[in-house]
């Protein structure tokens, strides 16, 4: 503090005290009046996957708290950059959200050396929604009883069988590289634009497998289209009890492949709006209909304990490991 500042009038010390109790007061009164016009929540993920389907089932639920239309945007393709691209161009003041994966948090950051966005700065996570187990999936019609025939002709027939996913880098690659890895085994990797064509081109036999959550794959497993070999998780899915794991299915014993989604915010905005969000966002979720649909899309509440940012950061190093060993990259 300088002495001009000392010497200054008693009304101006009067006014600056003003002025610091306005700013105090405009974030709680900001979050009250929150939302002011509709709210849009913006997803990298296409109409019908499982992802889309709880951003649809939020937005539902958050209209009729708010008394405002909460608009779900899909804008699928180029890795997630086109969604995150109408996102920061898009409000700031917490009426534009954007659904986001784990991998634009913590796996391009080590595939790109110059990413579209900066994970850190662009973003503030709310919360995440769910984690979703993967499935080894395959044609109804496939001559895999089990996994183990999967994995007998892959050992049978090296670089011959196909996987496919949606980019390079999200955890459906990783996963199954990771997979291929573990069990000794060479495959191709097939890349999609989304993945409504990807399960379709495996229930079309196009594809000798893809791993994929019960949320994307659902309908083509209930319409009889594909089947489930083995799930990448450490115990069976309440939703699909017949569905042995990978480790009872013959397949390696700790390899867990799972993914999950958070809604996120433009930064710098005021804590009580941010804590307002996050409070609609959690009630929302633990509606008993919001926790019917997961266990049917084989979702599972995100198992979060202590700082999401900190979680955030520790899977980061995970998936940089898993980059450098399977030596990924978008560039």
């Amino acid at each position: 503090m300088n002495r001009s500042t000392l010497r200054l009038p008693r009304r101006h010390w009067l006014a600056l005290a003003a002025t610091a109790s306005l700013g105090a007061l405009a974030g709680p009164a900001l979050a009250q009046d929150f939302p002011q016009r509709p709210v849009r929540i913006i997803t990298p993920f296409p109409v019908g996957s499982g992802p889309e389907g709880v951003a649809r089932l939020l937005a539902d639920k958050l209209s009729r708290a708010w008394g405002k239309a909460v608009l779900v945007e899909n804008r699928p393709g180029g890795n997630g950059f086109v969604a995150i691209d109408a996102f920061k161009r898009g409000a700031t003041d917490g009426h534009d959200l954007i659904q986001l994966d784990n991998v634009h948090l913590t796996a391009y950051p080590h595939l790109m050396k110059k990413l579209p966005y900066d994970p850190a700065k662009d973003f503030e996570p709310v919360l995440p929604l769910f984690k979703a187990y993967f499935m080894v999936t395959t044609a109804k019609t496939s001559p895999y009883r089990d996994f183990k025939d999967l994995l007998a002709d892959a050992k049978a027939r090296p670089g011959q069988l196909n996987y496919g996913s949606w980019s390079v880098g999200n955890p459906v690659h990783l996963g199954s590289a990771r997979l291929a890895a573990a069990t000794g085994v060479e495959m191709t990797h097939v890349i999609f634009k989304e993945t409504t064509q990807l399960y379709t081109s495996v229930a079309n036999g196009d594809l000798s497998f893809a791993l994929g959550s019960s949320g994307s794959t659902g309908p083509l497993y209930r319409a009889g289209k594909i089947k489930y070999l083995a799930v990448a998780a450490p115990k069976r899915l309440a939703a699909f009890p017949d569905v042995p794991t990978l480790a009872e299915a013959g397949g390696p014993k700790d390899l867990e492949v799972s993914g999950w989604t958070t809604l996120a915010l433009p930064p710098g905005l005021p804590r009580p709006l941010v804590e307002r969000l996050r409070r609609d966002l959690q009630k929302a979720l633990a509606e008993p209909d919001m926790q019917e649909k997961f266990t049917a899309f084989g979702y599972e509440a995100f198992p979060l304990q202590g700082s999401f940012t900190q979680y955030v950061n520790d899977e980061s190093k995970v998936m940089a490991d898993v980059i450098r060993a399977t030596r990924s990259s978008l560039d």
